[in-house]
């Protein structure tokens, strides 16, 4: 029975995860025989000269008994062994970083391929700043100890090899003394590495930690100033930077132990090969250029073990940080709907006893049925937490519905493709979202192709034509990440001149006008009304006055639709409906 079922937990992931890597590797192949060979020939040139540096000086032994033309001869041979050992070397350099830079690309697009295919509910459930930790930070952290191991692994382990057969070959019971005291190196570096791993491991949990507290510091940074909560959040990072700092000094002080211990190993198998060497020299049965070729080789032989124990302590980095990267990429995906069919809706839209819940236990959304005619106006109204965004995930399908269906023009659509589905749908959010780009790609962004004269168009259709005309480059003006360098109203018209342009046949506007001045807001309005003409649109909104003009009001409250009609209807009611309008215009609470 297993006493550690934690660290043989722990030792079957770390096995996985280097055969994972080693998957990524294999696709490099041909720079791998490549690395391979190079390491092959410096080792070998590494090798040689010792011996003919022993047989150089067995040629100046004695007075008057020197024979230069010899030695010349070997200096030489041993230059050009040098210098093919420099080219072998850089070679090897190079291949050994291309290897690391696509095996990391290569890990990176997966993982990035990945995040595409998860589901929202998994991305609303983590940091996004832990995401990009795993995808920049980890990354680099595997890389780097992959090129370590590339670097050195290939050449250590040649390297002692080729000095311990060399040795057997030229004395036995000096190789022996090598072969006996080597396994007490091997056992050091072993014990440290064990102790290493479960530090690097925490330490890119709480790195990842970092990353997401920085990130969600940075994006709320006005908020945190407005509320005076710069203490506060001082101390929570003060807090993960101070387990971080522990961890960390923690993996660097058991790694920065394998060096030294190795060392001293290492010392004391050169000090053992130097003095058994040095008697059989006394007793005649070495010479004295095979003692110094020992001695090189005793040299040789233990700094490969110096290198690997490093590389060891950064391999076992770099499987913590390719654990959490693999944990990534085995996290379940949407489902596929690689065979779903494509569609152009005519804008009508069914949902027929549709239940939903985020979590198992807590109902959301409960047999909620609706008719939409194609071309109908739809207002979505209730108060916060009743299912409004929620019903237009279902629509979207970032969520499918636990029971129930939903069809666009007559198909469910879970058998639909996503891409397509989405397409038909044009979506203004109150949460902005810009890329990294021009104004002019920002607007576009829909419709690639659309000409000079359209995205122009739509930006007046926007009323954003004035404020683009008045940037320093109009469209082809730099917006900073998530249109940082724009007012959140201008960003929020950017977004309206995007869905102006695509004009698909079902609209989303969620919140649409909730950060632009009043008198824009009348004109957008009307741009809306011209754009809702013969498509199918979903209104959400929490300003009433905005959704008079919709042809049905649905009023949900607590996931289920408990009023339904059209504004003057559902006044006359005088029910949940007219408390909520009454309550935003005169005052009723």
């Amino acid at each position: 029975m297993n006493k550690h079922p934690e660290k043989a937990a722990q030792r079957q992931q770390n096995a996985i995860a280097l055969r994972r890597v080693l998957r990524y590797i294999a696709a490099q192949r041909k720079y791998v025989a490549l690395s391979l060979f190079c390491a092959l020939v410096q080792v070998a040139a590494a090798l040689l000269i010792p011996v003919l540096c022993g047989d150089a000086i067995d040629y100046m032994i004695g007075i008057g008994q020197v024979d230069f033309a010899a030695i010349l001869k070997y200096l030489s041979l041993i230059a050009g062994i040098v210098g093919l050992s420099a080219i072998a070397q850089w070679v090897l350099s190079a291949s050994n970083h291309h290897i690391t830079f696509l095996v990391s690309r290569d890990l990176r697009n997966d993982a990035m391929k990945k995040i595409q295919r998860l589901p929202l509910s998994y991305l609303d459930g983590h940091a996004a700043g832990d995401l990009v930790s795993r995808l920049i930070a980890d990354v680099d952290t595997f890389g780097d100890g992959l090129l370590m191991g590339f670097t050195q692994l290939f050449t250590g382990l040649l390297t002692i090899g080729g000095t311990l057969g060399i040795m057997i070959a030229l004395n036995f019971t000096i190789a022996m003394i090598v072969v006996v005291l080597t396994p007490l190196s091997l056992f050091v570096a072993s014990f440290i590495a064990r102790s290493t791993y479960r530090y690097f491991q925490k330490q890119t949990v709480v790195r990842g930690q970092q990353t997401a507290l920085i990130n969600e510091m940075i994006e709320g940074h006005s908020v945190v100033q407005a509320f005076s909560h710069e203490d506060e959040s001082q101390q929570q990072f003060d807090q993960i930077n101070d387990e971080l700092r522990g961890v960390s000094l923690k993996a660097v002080f058991f790694s920065s132990l394998t060096n030294p211990s190795t060392r001293l190993v290492n010392n004391i198998v050169y000090a053992a090969v130097g003095l058994c060497s040095a008697l059989f020299a006394l007793k005649g049965h070495v010479s004295i250029g095979e003692l110094s070729i020992f001695l090189s080789y005793a040299s040789q032989y233990a700094k490969p073990f110096n290198e690997i124990s490093g590389v060891v302590t950064e391999l076992q980095n770099a499987l913590a940080c390719a654990g959490r990267i693999f944990e990534l990429m085995d996290e379940k995906e949407e489902p596929s709907d690689a065979q779903g069919a494509e569609i152009e809706s005519d804008g009508h839209v069914q949902l027929e006893n549709v239940s939903f819940r985020y979590v198992e236990d807590r109902p959301l959304i409960e047999n909620f049925s609706l008719d939409v005619k194609s071309g109908q106006r739809i207002a979505i109204v209730g108060p916060t937490g009743c299912g409004k965004t929620t019903l237009i995930n279902l629509l979207m399908r970032f969520y499918d519905v636990n029971e129930g269906s939903i069809r666009v023009s007559g198909k469910d659509i879970r058998n639909l493709r996503r891409h397509s589905l989405r397409g038909n749908f044009g979506m203004v959010l109150q949460d902005t979202w810009l890329k990294k780009g021009t104004i002019r790609e920002n607007i576009a962004y829909g419709r690639p192709d659309a000409t000079e004269e359209e995205i122009i168009s739509a930006a007046r259709a926007a009323h954003a034509h004035s404020f683009i005309r008045r940037l320093p480059k109009g469209y082809d003006t730099e917006i900073t990440e998530n249109g940082g360098n724009l007012s959140q109203g201008q960003r929020q018209l950017l977004c309206i001149a995007r869905v102006m342009l695509s004009l698909p046949p079902m609209l989303i506007l969620d919140e649409a006008t909730s950060s632009i001045d009043t008198r824009t807001e009348i004109r957008i309005q009307a741009a809306f009304h011209a754009m809702m003409q013969g498509r199918t649109s979903f209104i959400v909104a929490h300003r009433l006055s905005t959704i008079r003009q919709a042809d049905i009001i649905l009023v949900m409250k607590s996931g289920n639709i408990v009023e339904k009609g059209s504004h003057e209807q559902l006044m006359e009611k005088n029910g949940f409906y007219a408390h909520l309008y009454n309550s935003q215009y005169a005052g009723v609470e």
